[in-house]
């Protein structure tokens, strides 16, 4: 069993920054992929991106390409998104998750991952 545990949400201005953390109990942290998601009020959860295990890959949905970056500390078992200029549509739940089947690559469905977090709010005002 694992365990996931998001942190770094909060109220922003549009145009601001956020770093958001995942800090993961899990057997052997560098063995999973790790992703985050959102999920707006009333959508669907949704990808926003993805690292390999070792960090040399990356993807990120359309939206957030150049202003979000995913980075990993495997040291630290720790996932970070970095957000930047974010905008009121960027406010969202966000969960991270773990995947172990997909360890090497960068897994962009749910259905791919074993391990989510209960999630930080973000919040982008305008």
């Amino acid at each position: 069993q694992g365990q996931l545990v998001e942190s770094g949400g909060g109220l922003v201005q549009t145009g601001g920054s956020l770093r958001l953390s995942c800090a993961a109990s899990v057997r052997t942290f560098s063995s999973y992929a790790m992703g985050w998601f959102r999920q707006a009020p009333g959508k669907e959860r949704e990808f926003v991106s993805t690292i390999s295990w070792n960090g040399c890959m990356t993807y990120y949905r359309d939206s957030v390409k150049g202003r979000f970056t995913i980075s990993r500390d495997n040291a630290a078992n720790t996932v970070y998104l970095q957000m930047n200029s974010l905008k009121p549509e960027d406010t969202a739940v966000y969960y991270c998750a773990a995947s172990s089947k997909y360890y090497y690559t960068t897994p962009a469905l749910r259905a791919q991952y074993d391990y989510w977090g209960q999630g930080t709010q973000v919040t982008v005002s305008s």
